[in-house]
């Protein structure tokens, strides 16, 4: 038999092909993307600032054209398969075909629950029709400033208090600036220049004070750094006073910040440890530090409000941190929406560098890209190493095997905020505050229905009556307090009877409920639980990562059927089983919260059980049930 040739496909029917298979490179798409990042190091492009690259061609284009991104990965030497799921997992890009024509401008609209109860809905309704087709409106998830409701994004620009007046009146403003700067053709006009002043961003408007670098030394900022990194103040005196003071993780966990301290410098000093055993997948190598500036939590915006007051107050407890751990290396990971914050950030970093008080380890300022998910502390080290934002399984634990394979130590913003004072003026300081048997300070993030919302650092252990009437002026004109989130999305909802409940870590699971990132929203006699829920599951069934099936479809199906009058307990609880049980991350196990409170306290609102006589009933949500034996029947509102 005489030997068979073969020919390569579409050989036989004629076909040859000439051409290469896929996306081909443009050499003009190329030359656009190197100009804007930058001609590549002699060993290439990091693999880790692929989103940062990604956020530079979406400012400059308007968007993500799909020849930049063939362009991108082949210049930093990736697949386009890789480029292009990265890009797709983040809500603040947008691909877009290249013969699409990108928005002139974005408009974000919060639509979380506190901008949604002041009017947000309303906005949405009413700004297509002004703003034109050129400008793209999005209905985006909570954007942090929530004591300024409704708030929107026009572009990089925050408007606090949104009008539809005032949003139209900042579109024209930007657009009649990008038309006068724009070149004939090329990308747009890059807007983020960080040497212009930081706006305001209080509401009503006023002044915020920043402490700049060269007031915050002179008023003895960073001594404390300094005798630390010169060792002259004592590394296990510091974790000695964190874990007097009872200093908490401050992001929503609650893990004492003394005792992760200890262990990661302790898996540090294994992994350098020449002859050590190690486990599985652990490359060893000193200790790295990540901060998480992400403050996702919708009801949650502290973090923003120290950062653009004191921001040196931080960066001290980060080398302090940095210094007792062993830590190489920083990344500061702060969420997109927060572009003022980045200016100020990008300011102060440069100004402490420049005159630095002691030596300082490497720090990189990274930004995020809409995805709440990243608030998770190994979804956050994937999106910092340049990847998709999903959760790692654990075992290992990020202490152990975090940010490229090393230890690493991972801190909410507001938890380094208070390293200084704590050990300058003595654990007991800040252990001394307290109520109902509680100790410590909380700040707590405050929206909805109050007089004076906003930031507010009471005791640990107050109760949100104390926390309205002391700190708050009480309830806002006509309202009276019917529910509150203690703690944000994810947090629960409770009834005003459990009003006097102390707010802290561990008071609030017996009620099924968790302080979290300590954001209270307050709900008046004129919400509804059940509206509140379904804005949150909404909220998650948007932002799940889609990594687990039990988070990726529960949440989504949960929102559909929170929709209807009257609820199907039984599926519902079977969902919120399922998410609780099954889910990877804290997404997932935390999705049932809402929905086990709204049947827990508030049944009368899905036809579960009677309305009560002395609130108002909104016609179609709650259906009249019948009553139980000696009742008269509840009837329905208007």
């Amino acid at each position: 038999m005489e030997p068979q040739t073969v020919q390569p496909p579409g050989a036989a029917r004629g076909k040859p092909r000439h051409t290469l298979k896929g996306r081909q490179l443009e050499a003009a798409a190329l030359r656009e993307v190197r100009a804007l990042i930058g001609e590549a190091p002699p060993d290439g492009h990091r693999r880790d600032l692929l989103i940062e690259h990604l956020h530079t061609l979406n400012d400059a284009m308007g968007a993500l054209f799909e020849r930049h991104l063939v362009a991108l990965a082949a210049e930093m030497r990736l697949s386009l398969v890789e480029v292009f799921e990265v890009a797709s997992f983040y809500h603040h890009f947008e691909i877009l075909k290249d013969n699409a024509t990108a928005p002139t401008l974005t408009v974000r609209v919060c639509a979380g629950l506190g901008c949604e109860m002041a009017g947000a809905r309303d906005l949405l309704a009413r700004l297509p029709a002004l703003l034109g087709a050129s400008v793209r409106l999005v209905e985006a998830p909570c954007i942090g400033r929530c004591e300024q409701a409704p708030a929107a994004l026009a572009g990089q620009v925050a408007v606090a208090g949104a009008t539809v007046a005032a949003v139209e009146r900042e579109v024209r403003a930007q657009l009649a600036a990008e038309a006068a700067s724009r070149p004939a053709t090329g990308p747009k006009a890059e807007k983020n220049d960080s040497n212009k002043p930081v706006p305001s961003v209080e509401w009503p408007p006023a002044a915020i004070e920043i402490i700049a670098y060269e007031a915050y030394r002179a008023a003895g900022g960073y001594s404390l750094a300094a005798a630390v990194v010169n060792g002259e103040h004592d590394a296990e005196a510091v974790i000695a006073a964190l874990d007097h003071a009872g200093l908490r993780g401050l992001g929503g966990a609650g893990f004492p910040a003394g005792r992760k301290w200890r262990i990661v410098r302790e898996e540090a000093s294994k992994a350098a440890a020449p002859g050590e055993p190690r486990a599985a997948g652990e490359h060893g190598g000193t200790a790295l530090m990540a901060v998480n500036i992400d403050e996702g939590e919708p009801g949650t915006f502290k973090d923003r409000f120290y950062l653009e007051r004191d921001p040196h107050r931080f960066l001290e407890g980060v080398l302090i941190a940095a210094q007792v751990v062993g830590t190489e290396a920083v990344y500061l990971y702060l969420r997109d929406e927060y572009h003022d914050c980045r200016r100020l950030l990008q300011r102060e970093l440069a100004a402490l560098m420049a005159d630095p008080p002691c030596p300082l380890p490497h720090i990189e300022l990274r930004r995020g890209a809409g995805a709440y998910v990243c608030g998770e502390e190994s979804a956050m080290i994937e999106s910092l190493e340049g990847k998709r934002g999903e959760p790692r399984m654990r075992p290992p634990y990020i202490a152990q095997v975090g940010l490229f394979g090393r230890p690493t130590l991972e801190h909410n913003f507001e938890t380094l905020f208070w390293v200084r004072d704590i050990v300058e003026k003595g654990p007991d300081w800040f252990a001394g505050h307290g109520r109902h048997g509680r100790k410590g300070l909380r700040s707590f993030s405050v929206s909805g229905r109050v007089k004076q919302p906003g930031v507010k650092l009471a005791p640990a252990g107050i109760t949100v009556r104390e926390l309205i009437d002391e700190y708050c002026g009480g309830m806002a004109e006509g309202h009276t307090l019917y529910a509150y989130l203690p703690g944000g999305a994810s947090g629960g909802i409770l009834p005003a009877s459990l009003a006097d409940v102390p707010l802290d870590f561990d008071t609030l699971q017996a009620h099924g409920c968790f302080i979290g990132s300590a954001a209270v929203i307050v709900l008046s006699q004129f919400d509804r639980a059940r509206d509140a829920a379904l804005n949150v599951m909404r909220f998650l069934a948007d932002e799940s990562c889609g990594q687990c099936t039990p988070c990726r479809v529960g949440t989504a199906k949960a929102a559909r059927l929170m929709e209807a009058d009257v609820w199907d307990a039984d599926t519902l609880d079977d969902l919120a089983l399922v998410m609780g049980d099954a889910s990877i991350c804290g997404l997932g196990q935390a999705a049932p919260n809402p929905i086990r409170c709204v049947h827990k306290y508030f049944r009368h609102e899905v036809g579960e059980a009677p309305w009560p006589g002395d609130l108002p009933n909104p016609g179609g949500k709650g259906r009249r049930v019948e009553p139980a034996i000696g009742e008269t029947r509840a009837e329905e509102g208007p």
